[in-house]
Protein backbone atom coordinates (compact mmCIF):
# COMPACT_ATOMS: atom_id res chain seq x y z
CA UNK A 1 0.00 0.00 0.00
CA UNK A 2 1.42 3.34 -1.08
CA UNK A 3 1.20 6.07 1.56
CA UNK A 4 0.25 9.50 0.35
CA UNK A 5 2.04 12.54 1.67
CA UNK A 6 -0.14 14.17 4.31
CA UNK A 7 0.22 17.70 5.58
CA UNK A 8 2.47 20.50 4.45
CA UNK A 9 6.19 20.63 3.83
CA UNK A 10 8.71 21.48 6.52
CA UNK A 11 9.08 25.12 5.44
CA UNK A 12 5.34 25.61 5.82
CA UNK A 13 5.48 24.03 9.27
CA UNK A 14 8.29 26.37 10.34
CA UNK A 15 6.39 29.33 8.91
CA UNK A 16 3.24 28.39 10.81
CA UNK A 17 5.27 28.10 14.01
CA UNK A 18 6.94 31.46 13.39
CA UNK A 19 10.37 29.87 13.12
CA UNK A 20 11.15 30.02 9.40
CA UNK A 21 13.05 33.34 9.39
CA UNK A 22 15.13 32.33 12.42
CA UNK A 23 16.02 28.94 10.92
CA UNK A 24 16.93 30.42 7.55
CA UNK A 25 19.04 33.14 9.17
CA UNK A 26 20.91 30.53 11.21
CA UNK A 27 21.52 28.41 8.13
CA UNK A 28 22.79 31.39 6.12
CA UNK A 29 25.11 32.40 8.94
CA UNK A 30 26.52 28.86 9.15
CA UNK A 31 27.16 28.81 5.39
CA UNK A 32 29.01 32.15 5.47
CA UNK A 33 30.98 31.08 8.57
CA UNK A 34 31.95 27.87 6.77
CA UNK A 35 33.09 29.88 3.73
CA UNK A 36 35.16 32.15 5.97
CA UNK A 37 36.71 29.11 7.70
CA UNK A 38 37.56 27.60 4.29
CA UNK A 39 39.24 30.84 3.19
CA UNK A 40 41.17 30.98 6.48
CA UNK A 41 42.33 27.40 5.94
CA UNK A 42 43.33 28.14 2.33
CA UNK A 43 45.36 31.17 3.42
CA UNK A 44 46.67 29.45 6.60
CA UNK A 45 45.27 32.19 8.86
CA UNK A 46 44.43 31.37 12.47
CA UNK A 47 41.43 32.74 14.34
CA UNK A 48 43.76 34.85 16.46
CA UNK A 49 45.35 36.34 13.33
CA UNK A 50 41.94 37.00 11.74
CA UNK A 51 40.71 38.66 14.95
CA UNK A 52 43.81 40.87 14.90
CA UNK A 53 43.20 41.84 11.27
CA UNK A 54 39.56 42.63 12.13
CA UNK A 55 40.68 44.69 15.15
CA UNK A 56 38.41 42.67 17.41
CA UNK A 57 38.84 40.05 20.11
CA UNK A 58 38.74 36.26 19.84
CA UNK A 59 35.45 36.06 21.79
CA UNK A 60 33.69 38.14 19.13
CA UNK A 61 35.18 36.02 16.38
CA UNK A 62 34.24 32.81 18.21
CA UNK A 63 30.59 33.95 18.08
CA UNK A 64 30.87 33.95 14.30
CA UNK A 65 31.88 30.28 14.28
CA UNK A 66 29.55 29.15 17.07
CA UNK A 67 26.97 26.53 16.05
CA UNK A 68 24.51 27.90 18.63
CA UNK A 69 24.89 31.62 17.95
CA UNK A 70 22.92 32.82 14.95
CA UNK A 71 22.74 36.52 15.79
CA UNK A 72 25.89 37.95 14.27
CA UNK A 73 25.79 41.28 12.51
CA UNK A 74 26.35 41.92 8.84
CA UNK A 75 29.12 44.25 9.95
CA UNK A 76 30.98 41.38 11.64
CA UNK A 77 30.60 39.18 8.56
CA UNK A 78 31.80 42.02 6.31
CA UNK A 79 34.79 42.71 8.59
CA UNK A 80 35.80 39.05 8.42
CA UNK A 81 35.44 38.99 4.64
CA UNK A 82 37.47 42.17 4.20
CA UNK A 83 40.17 40.89 6.58
CA UNK A 84 40.51 37.93 4.20
CA UNK A 85 40.61 40.15 1.12
CA UNK A 86 37.08 39.17 0.11
CA UNK A 87 33.70 40.93 -0.10
CA UNK A 88 30.43 39.86 1.48
CA UNK A 89 27.68 39.61 -1.11
CA UNK A 90 24.05 39.49 -0.02
CA UNK A 91 21.15 39.36 -2.41
CA UNK A 92 17.41 39.17 -2.15
CA UNK A 93 16.07 36.15 -4.03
Amino acid sequence: MKQEHLGSDFDNFLKQEGLLAECEAGALKRVVAWQIAQEMKRRKISRAKLASRMKTNRATLDRLFSENESSVTLQLLEQAALALGRKLKIELA
